[in-house]
């Protein structure tokens, strides 16, 4: 998207950092997953009675938060840079997040919050995560976004994440998950 058609939108235009051009650079080697946390929804949880697929029970994405996923589109945009496939939790405020900010996504129960899961169902979406991810790493090139909730992230990675931020993950060591690098649209 051109700067002017940014602008016109209302969108600020993505500052370029020493820290995101890296980032870029490493999505364009490929091989990674960059996962977000979905964009700015306020509050903690989901309400009492909450059901998927209805947003009208669910905690959803703020003002705010549907421009923060405008904005990190913008930024692939600014960056020439085009997700190979984009896979997000069913909450409707992570599809939200997703499909601003990329158009299209495809809802994956493994992205799911783990606080609506059992512990079993927990450990075996971490474990779909970790395959897919080791399946993404052997494709040099291309990149996969996911969008998914704070305690995914946490679990996954291992770290904490704000509203919208991304992590560009790869296969770690010892089955772990290493961080690579982030990304952050305030």
């Amino acid at each position: 998207m051109q700067r002017r058609s940014l602008i016109a939108a209302g969108l600020a235009w993505p500052t370029l950092t020493p820290a995101d051009e890296d980032a870029a650079a490493l999505l364009r080697r490929g091989g990674l997953v960059v996962a977000f946390r979905h964009a700015l929804a306020p509050g903690t949880f989901d309400p009492p009675g909450f059901r998927l697929g209805e947003c009208g029970t669910q905690r959803n994405l703020s003002d705010e938060g549907r421009e923060q996923a405008r904005r990190l589109g913008a930024w692939f945009r600014a960056r020439d840079l085009t997700p190979a496939r984009v896979r997000t939790s069913p909450w409707c405020r992570c599809v939200d997040t997703a499909q601003l900010a990329f158009g299209a996504a495809e809802p994956w129960r493994a992205l799911g919050s783990p606080r609506a899961g059992t512990e079993e169902t927990n450990r075996e979406s971490l474990a779909a995560l970790r395959a897919e991810l080791a399946r993404v790493a052997r494709t040099p090139g291309r990149f996969e976004a996911w969008v998914t909730h704070m305690f995914v992230l946490s679990d996954l990675a291992g770290t904490g994440t704000a509203s919208g931020e991304g992590l560009l993950l790869a296969p770690g060591t010892g089955g772990r998950v290493a961080v690579r690098g982030r990304i952050v649209t305030a």
